[in-house]
């Protein structure tokens, strides 16, 4: 079966063709880092802008690279959330349409189930049962993944994501956008000890994550300092902040696996790119015997293979969309 996916959520126009929701025959993505650096940020005028320039090239791009016509098509699959409205219409109208013209079943796709499949594409022995972390710029969540489609959302983010916490303590030194590469750049070189920063585990057992008072802490240590005129060291703040970070994903991760019962975890969305937190999963997964997947670093943040994938296989358990789909920016899982 052949799916193609759209995907527009964010600033990166994607589409995808993949066959049977696994093997990934071409995946086109055309980024627009660049245009948002020099405002600190995505800017969703002109990322929807960009989306519609670009919507029609990409199709075309991707269909070459797999060396497909439209007529080979089975399914179209597109994210329909969460994101920026004006985006995710971009991407939902050139999937209606092409379902249309096409004559063949459309489907629209949770963006962040989307990164929990871009797994079943780099490990085609992955199933569920399994627990997920998926941590993105715009969410972190902690889910029992029961069935392909199937799950249990555990933990959600009550306020800074920890994507966003990267993008806004990189910002504030200096350092620009996106902060999550540069963090983890300059983390390797600093001493993740050099400052005590919090650790907020939040009430009782709660899986639930936030990071707006850690970036409030650097945000404060910074100006502290910067008001003494005193020198600061820009690999020790990075690496004690992704230090502060990375406890609490792997603290509240593994305490999961342990009351579930499970000996999976996978980790999907932009943040799963992190070297640091590759590392610290893998080594405490090797003490606790637990297998850590993430996808290759290109399925980690937003692409169409994953939503190509997601979309399969909610339609090989007898779901579709109907032309008149909306679109929600703020779609829960």
């Amino acid at each position: 079966m052949i799916v193609m996916g759209i995907e527009t959520s964010c600033d990166e126009t994607s589409v995808a063709l993949l066959r049977d929701g696994r093997e990934v025959l071409a995946n086109v993505i055309s980024s627009q880092i660049d245009i948002h650096k020099k405002y600190g940020g995505v800017v969703p005028e002109v990322a929807s802008r960009k989306h519609l320039e670009n919507m029609n090239h990409i199709i075309k791009a991707a269909l070459l690279e797999a060396n497909l016509k439209f007529q080979d098509i089975d399914l179209i699959a597109v994210t329909k959330g969460p994101g920026l409205v004006g985006a995710l219409l971009v991407g939902v109208s050139a999937a209606k349409a092409l379902a249309y013209g096409l004559d063949i079943p459309l489907i629209g796709v949770n963006h962040m189930e989307g990164h929990i499949c871009a797994n079943y594409i780099s490990h085609k022995d992955l199933e569920p049962p399994f627990i997920s972390l998926v941590v993105s710029g715009g969410h972190s969540y902690l889910i029992h993944v029961k069935e392909y489609t199937e799950y249990e959302l555990i933990g959600t983010t009550r306020d800074d994501a920890a994507g966003e916490s990267f993008d806004k303590v990189a910002r504030s030194l200096g350092l620009g956008y996106p902060g999550g590469p540069l963090i983890d750049a300059l983390a390797k070189k600093g001493n993740p000890k050099a400052f005590d920063f919090p650790r907020v585990m939040l009430e009782g057992n709660s899986y639930d994550f936030s990071f707006s008072g850690l970036k409030t802490a650097v945000l404060n240590t910074l100006n502290g300092l910067r008001q003494k005129n005193l020198n600061i060291c820009v690999e020790d703040v990075a690496a004690s902040f992704q230090e502060a970070v990375l406890d609490v994903l792997v603290e509240k991760s593994f305490r999961l696996l342990k009351e579930r019962k499970q000996k999976i975890l996978v980790i999907s969305g932009g943040v799963s790119a992190n070297d640091g937190l590759r590392k610290r999963m893998e080594e405490r997964g090797a003490k606790e015997d637990v297998r850590i997947y993430y996808p290759e670093k290109i399925l980690s943040t937003d692409n169409a293979a994953m939503i190509a994938s997601a979309g399969y296989f909610h339609y090989k358990k007898g779901e579709c969309s109907e032309l008149s789909m909306q679109v929600t920016s703020n779609l829960g899982l």
